[in-house]
């Protein structure tokens, strides 16, 4: 049986449901925490780097890197990068109440409680295994809409317990935060903090630097700056306490990566991540278009329908279809080569279409926000020209519409000649094509990625000094 116990304090809600396990020796928990943080100020990582240093002064060890874990980036209530935290420990038994209390006040203190859209959540899970259904749920948060009814059903069943602010909406992203066990691909990314007083200012970092490192390390790290417009893309432009973050495929890589960036202003402490960031984990294939559902990010193949077209401020716009449906696609400004791709496709194209599926309105079609376009099948594009002329062999003249034709050299005439469609070389290949880096997603797989996924559980151990509080 498990309990349920509502307490209600001013601008807080607490949910505390499970069982208290009397157990001995040492146990294994697994702490989620999402949604601390709002458009003013805060970061979820931040408090996920000031809890581990409280919790390994407590004495725990820690399992594996810290989960860095972004959730469905199209539902309407996201955060600014819709991540969830989740770290992974071991403890004596009579920890446990030590380490709930500690997570419980350095979140509620480091949140951003009083600003309306913030609804911090946070979920304790004593188990050596990850319960099947709620790894289930954490795939669903990552792709679809979850509720918050899902999530406190499966807390309730595996004696979980849960603490929520305001609407308790950050308990899913807790929730799914521990379910994410990456057992299809992951990457990590190392993030440097900023000290308190220079939080508000213009972040200085040494530019070159971070293209220095960027090319001693490719292909291992990704989406550091951005090839089409050379701007640097590692430095958040928000209110949050990240000065730089640096994503790529090992934690060797990225701790190497952040020696190599010279930041022109203190840092305070950083944190290797193990993440989901760069997989295409929010993706669902879907086999035709009418299966595809808002809020959703979908893989679709389907023929070009309607011929591309640009609408104010230099967005793409065509439509697609299958036997099933008719969809509309965006390649909007930002996506930078994606649109320039988008414009030359021409209808009877075959393509594969990737994006997230934005709802429909009275006047519009459910549309696909483009993110990669993977051209399979060119259609034969042709255009009509003027016949030759049977005697010489020379491009004949139009003399007016219906009038036929002359040939300007054997001066004949030639009334029922008509114009000849001649195909013509198309500049378009066939491949994938990836929206620009600077308008990529935190789940956007980058080509720079591809063929280095991994598959399996982690099972590499954490290397040393994987986080500090001190100055790189």
């Amino acid at each position: 049986m498990f309990s349920l116990t509502i307490f209600l304090a001013p601008k807080l809600n607490i949910y505390v449901l499970g069982k208290k396990l009397a157990q001995s020796g040492k146990r294994q928990m697994h702490i989620g925490f999402d949604d601390t943080d709002s458009t003013k100020q805060g970061c979820t990582t931040y408090v996920a780097a000031l809890l581990i240093e409280e919790l390994e002064k407590l004495g725990v060890t820690f399992l594996d890197y810290p989960s860095l874990v972004r959730l469905n980036p199209n539902v309407p209530w996201k955060t600014r990068g819709n991540g969830a935290l989740c770290l992974r420990i071991e403890y004596p038994q009579e920890l446990e109440a030590k380490i709930k209390e500690t997570t419980e006040d350095l979140v509620e203190a480091h949140s951003d409680i009083d600003w309306k859209g913030t609804d911090p959540g946070i979920v304790f899970l004593c188990s050596n295994e990850i319960p099947q259904e709620i790894t289930a749920f954490a795939k669903k948060a990552e792709t679809t809409v979850v509720t918050l009814k899902e999530a406190l059903k499966l807390i309730c069943k595996f004696h979980a317990e849960a603490f929520g602010y305001n609407t308790q909406r950050g308990i899913i992203g807790a929730l799914a935060a521990i379910g994410e066990t990456f057992n299809e691909d992951y990457t990590f990314e190392a993030i440097a903090y900023r000290t308190p007083e220079n939080l508000g200012t213009k972040r200085r970092v040494n530019e070159e630097s971070i293209f220095q490192m960027d090319h001693a390390l490719k292909p291992y790290t990704f989406n550091n700056v951005d090839s089409e417009t050379g701007r640097v893309v590692i430095t958040p432009r928000g209110p949050d306490p990240i000065l730089f973050g640096i994503r790529g495929e090992t934690p060797e890589t990225v701790k190497k990566a952040l020696a190599l960036v010279k930041p022109l202003e203190p840092v305070e402490r950083w944190v290797i991540f193990r993440s989901n960031q760069g997989t295409d984990m929010h993706l669902s294939h879907i086999k035709t278009l009418s299966e595809a559902q808002p809020y959703s990010s979908i893989v679709a193949k389907a023929t070009v329908s309607r011929q591309p077209e640009i609408v104010p401020v230099r967005h793409v716009i065509f439509a697609v279809k299958d036997q099933t449906a008719e969809v509309d696609c965006a390649a909007f400004e930002p996506t930078g080569e994606l649109r320039k791709i988008a414009r030359q496709l021409v209808v009877g194209d075959e393509i594969q279409v990737y994006g997230a599926a934005r709802k429909p309105h009275a006047d519009k079609p459910l549309t696909v926000n483009l993110e990669k376009i993977n051209v399979l099948k060119l259609a034969e594009q042709t255009q009509k020209q003027n016949p030759v002329c049977p005697n010489c062999g020379r491009r004949l003249k139009s003399m007016g519409k219906n009038q036929g034709f002359r040939c300007e050299k054997c001066k004949t005439k030639f009334k029922d000649l008509q114009k000849t469609a001649v195909a013509q070389e198309r500049s378009l290949k066939t491949g994938l094509y990836v929206t620009s880096t600077r308008s990529q997603r935190h789940l956007t797989k980058p080509l720079r990625r591809y063929g280095l996924e991994k598959h399996g559980k982690p099972t590499e151990k954490l290397v040393a000094e994987w986080h500090s509080d001190a100055s790189v």
